[in-house]
């Protein structure tokens, strides 16, 4: 029996593998079966009760997928040319960027994790289900707009690493555009992931890379310290909001979440499918540093602080570090786009299968899934056709759109938290009060972030001071906001607990009152809170009632919808600015 009824009501509970339709939120049945992964497979009903070590460590490389894809396809041609922009025009000094973003990964990512695991869907889906049309058509719409340009990004990496070794663009665009439907549309799951290992395996070349460049370890130390070369200013912001927007970008969400989904991932899995994650975060963050290593100290000193794009990085390290490092670059350069191409193509065409109700799964051909396929094939068209627009352009849309996706996040974390907190979708799996906590601060500074870019935007004299100031206020407000959000929430998280307990235990109102006021021990608490979580999964979507935004929390939506709308208008006015001087 499920501990934790949906919507307050004792609704179908089974599981989605049992019944996957009508009796849970699983609406493909391509989604329901046994794990096949790249390295192994689980069948639909087995559990890691009762295995050996090395039993349990071959279930976690068949689970493997997901989360190192997302996060290496994290290091896209986007994040190439940020990284070395940084790495370019500051040395070392913006490392401490990355080490802030390590738990802002972990929480939004593990977020979708159960997400995805529990309902069975995707994030666009459960958006629509949840808040209805209106705020899905805004997140969604967001999505195709940033996905698209941000694929365009990821054809000017092809052509840029290509062009490196004579390839001329009008090939190695529709070559790449070619390659990618192939490998999508194969209708096979596991031939797609391996294709995706195969890719993530040359990252390897990272390590001579960095070798061959003698970094300084010190500098690099010293840039684990935070500091703002050349003080708080609206070019050194926008890096760093473009910096927040490579490594933690929306797309994220949308594709792990229906990835794990198509790999057919479980709540039994979860905790497997956590360390699938950190394993990604890994390898990320130490692309993340080498890249910006290979332009700190790969270049000669008279290019520095005048970066242009990634394939003049290839070429200065080509003249000043010799052509294999150049070669090496390059091919880091191609492998990150081809990587980052193919998930933010399927988070897309993930997305509008969950939006217009059709199938989406690599484990369908062509045939079966027609739309799905369709619209991953008309997107790399139209991305593959834009990446012809004039250099000059195209460079400054590289990082732009990775400012956008900046700007953006907080909008899509603040509809991941509100999921993570509907009882009626995760059941037993809610976020916890450290949880909120923790991603109240994340969207809280991501906020801060571009309020500051705002700012500076508007007013670009404005003394670091100033801005300075501005975040230490806006700091206070959100520790006060934190600090109410863990009395409120410990005060509601306990009645919620008990007011559970009561309701299985068959008490009445009277006596559920009267366990209002009478404290449970911890191993209570924690028995119920454990009961039932590998098997309880999200009930049909159409048989829960929608949560109903009070007037603060509805206001507060749309005021945050109304600032992102006029700061995205904002970057785009700053790169029309880059682009006229």
């Amino acid at each position: 029996m499920a501990l934790f009824s949906a919507g307050g009501n004792r609704r179908n509970t089974s599981t989605a593998e049992d019944n996957p339709a009508p009796g849970g939120a699983v609406m493909d049945s391509a989604h329901v079966g046994d794990i096949v992964g790249a390295l192994g497979r689980i069948g639909q009903h087995d559990t890691a009760e009762g295995r050996t070590r090395w039993q349990r460590f071959r279930m976690l490389l068949a689970v493997l997928g997901p989360g190192l894809i997302v996060m290496v396809g994290d290091n896209d041609a986007g994040a190439v040319t940020t990284y070395t922009n940084a790495g370019q025009n500051y040395g070392m000094a913006l490392v401490w960027t990355l080490v802030l973003l390590i738990p802002v990964l972990y929480v939004n990512q593990e977020m979708v994790v159960r997400l995805g695991a529990v309902a069975g869907v995707g994030h666009a889906r459960l958006i629509f289900d949840r808040f209805g049309k209106f705020w899905g058509a805004f997140s969604v719409g967001d999505l195709f707009i940033v996905n698209a340009l941000t694929i365009v990004t990821e054809f000017i990496g092809v052509s840029t690493a290509l062009n490196y070794f004579g390839l001329p663009k009008s090939i190695s665009v529709p070559l790449a555009a070619v390659l990618l439907f192939a490998v999508v549309a194969g209708g096979s799951f596991r031939r797609w992931e391996r294709f995706l290992f195969a890719l993530i395996a040359i990252n390897i070349v990272l390590f001579p890379l960095v070798f061959m460049l003698h970094p300084s370890v010190t500098a690099t130390a010293k840039g684990l310290i935070p500091s703002l070369p050349g003080g708080l200013n609206s070019t050194l912001l926008l890096l760093i909001v473009a910096i927040v927007g490579t490594t933690v970008a929306p797309w994220q969400l949308f594709f792990q979440q229906s990835n794990i989904v198509d790999k057919r991932i479980t709540p039994r899995w979860i905790k497997f499918e956590r360390y699938d994650l950190i394993v990604g975060i890994v390898i990320v963050m130490i692309g993340a540093v080498a890249l910006m290593a290979a332009a700190a100290f790969g270049l000669p000193p008279e290019v520095m602080g005048n970066f242009t794009d990634a394939g003049a990085v290839a070429q200065g390290l080509h003249d000043h570090m010799g052509k294999t490092v150049g070669a090496l670059f390059a091919i880091l350069l191609l492998d990150a786009s081809l990587v980052g191409a193919n998930a933010v193509g399927l988070a897309t065409t993930y997305a509008l299968g969950d939006t217009l109700g059709k199938r989406h799964s690599l484990h369908w051909k062509i045939t079966e899934a027609p739309v799905f396929y369709a619209g991953y094939a008309a997107l790399l068209a139209v991305a593959g056709a834009v990446a012809f627009s004039p250099d000059h352009v195209l460079g400054l849309l590289t990082q732009g759109v990775q400012a956008l996706a900046g700007v953006l996040l907080p909008s899509a974390t603040v509809f991941l938290v509100l999921l993570c907190n509907d009882k009626a979708v995760l059941g037993p799996w809610v976020n916890s009060v450290r949880q909120n906590v923790v991603a109240g601060v994340i969207v809280w500074t991501l906020v801060l972030l571009s309020l500051a870019l705002t700012a500076s935007t508007f007013f670009p004299d404005l003394s670091t001071e100033t801005l300075e100031i501005g975040f230490g206020a806006g700091a206070l407000v959100g520790i006060i906001g934190g600090v109410l959000m863990v009395l409120t929430g410990n005060r509601n998280g306990r009645r919620e607990i008990e007011r559970t307990a009561a309701e299985l235990g068959g008490l009445d109102p009277d006596q559920v009152e009267e366990l209002d006021s009478t404290p449970l021990s911890r191993a209570e608490r924690k028995a119920i809170r454990a009961v039932d979580r590998d098997t309880w999964r999200t009930p049909a979507l159409d048989t829960l009632e929608r949560p109903e935004f009070s007037t603060g929390r509805l206001a507060g939506m749309i005021a945050l919808r109304g600032y992102l709308a006029v700061a995205v208008v904002l970057v785009v006015v700053k790169i029309v600015q880059s682009i006229g001087s």
